[in-house]
């Protein structure tokens, strides 16, 4: 028998939109989808605003679905550069390492500076819009930079599982076409050494896999791996030097953001 859990009084008052509202919203949604989805558009900021909003076709010959379409945008700059003017020095990220010892605040001006040089740093190794880059890292704060900066210059990112097999990383990697992996010498895990070097070098030998150009590597734990020149680039010495200014680049609204692989059959 389940047990129902009333909502604070004061907690609901404060919530965005209330159920008549929600009501009032989704009524909107089914009975104008293409003015509803306008309106609601103009909620994000548009390097070029769409005159397309909706183009949708059932048709088996020509079956599609498209939003927005005609219009360009970037979301690193959404996620980040509409807020530096009032919320620049508000914490976007906390983090909080294995150890809780091993924490911190970064503050949105902070993360734009890292995401910007970041973005300097693949434009640099070559990387162009639509270039596939997978993501095998920790859940420490480069993860989200790497997401970002991606994002800045029009890659497509795919992020791999900390914990799977180097088989698994292999396939995405093949699949993908990546041509960059964004990887950690070493992961933790309930103060478990996860050795991701090792088995980004070990899923690298798996055939398929040569489209691969650079691998980054962030320094998480110290730990011992082989690095393999020229392939293999610290991420601390390539952001040095790097400038905290790039431009976003414009992509279309249909333009993949990222490619996010089931761990299913």
């Amino acid at each position: 028998m389940s047990k129902l859990y009333p909502v604070n009084p004061e907690f609901a008052a404060a919530a965005r939109v209330s159920a008549d509202d929600y009501a009032r919203l989704y009524d909107e949604s089914i009975k104008d989808p293409e003015g509803f989805w306008k309106r609601i558009g103009q909620r994000v900021d548009w390097i070029k605003p769409p005159t397309k909003i909706k183009d949708v076709s059932f048709d088996p010959s020509d079956l599609h679905i498209r939003w927005y379409e005609d219009g360009e945008l970037n979301v690193s700059a959404n996620c980040l550069d509409r807020q530096l003017e009032k919320r620049g020095d508000k914490v976007a990220i906390i983090f909080e390492g294995d150890d809780p010892k091993d924490s911190r605040r970064i503050t949105y001006r902070e993360l734009h500076a890292e995401v910007c040089k970041f973005a300097n740093t693949l434009k640099n190794l070559g990387v162009v819009k639509g270039d596939r880059i997978a993501i095998y890292l920790p859940m420490i704060p480069e993860a989200a930079v790497a997401m970002l900066a991606c994002a800045r210059i029009g890659a497509i990112h795919s992020v791999v599982f900390g914990g799977f097999s180097p088989d698994s990383l292999a396939g995405r990697i093949v699949d993908s076409k990546a041509k960059v992996v964004i990887t950690a010498d070493e992961g933790l895990r309930a103060s478990k050494h996860i050795p991701l070097k090792v088995n980004v070098d070990a899923a690298l030998e798996r055939p398929g896999t040569s489209s691969v150009e650079t691998v980054i590597v962030v320094r998480h734990t110290g730990g011992p791996i082989n690095m393999q020149s020229p392939r293999d680039r610290w991420y601390h010495t390539l952001m040095e030097g790097q400038s905290t200014d790039c431009a976003p680049t414009p992509v279309e609204a249909e333009h993949p953001l990222f490619v996010l692989y089931t761990s299913g059959s």
